[in-house]
């Protein structure tokens, strides 16, 4: 029940980021879609028209998984990359405007993952601004 209960407030709160986009400004991401070979180069471009936020932060969601996890994020114009993936990725920009999320491709289990890129002004208890891309 825990495990349930669990998913359906990522769920819920997935809804709400949707709703609060669509709803306000927007954050645009580009290309708004890609299929590469594995191994090959990858820049995600996202970007938003909010004077008040200043943070942009990247998700994965892999393929059969409803759990979005945080890669990184940029704040002003200070990027960090969460410990499990500094080899992997790479995010750059300023978060008052835009922000890049670099990597190289895999294969197997990670071959398919939709990659999320959000605004906020990275106060408690606020919705960001997203937006997906599928690989």
């Amino acid at each position: 029940l825990h495990f349930l209960n669990l998913n359906f407030k990522l769920w819920f709160q997935i809804a709400e980021i949707m709703m609060y986009w669509l709803s306000t400004q927007s954050v645009h991401q580009d290309p708004p879609d890609m299929f590469k070979d594995a191994g090959e180069n990858v820049m995600i471009n996202c970007n938003h028209s909010n004077s008040n936020f200043y943070m942009m932060q990247w998700y994965k969601q892999s393929t059969g998984s409803s759990e979005m996890i945080l890669l990184g994020y940029v704040r002003y114009d200070s990027p960090a990359v969460e410990k499990p993936f500094q080899d992997l990725y790479k995010v750059s920009g300023d978060g008052r405007s835009q922000s890049s999320l670099h990597f190289q491709t895999a294969s197997g289990t990670e071959a398919s993952v939709v990659y999320f890129c959000a605004a906020s002004d990275a106060r408690c208890c606020r919705n960001p601004v997203s937006s997906t891309k599928t690989l």
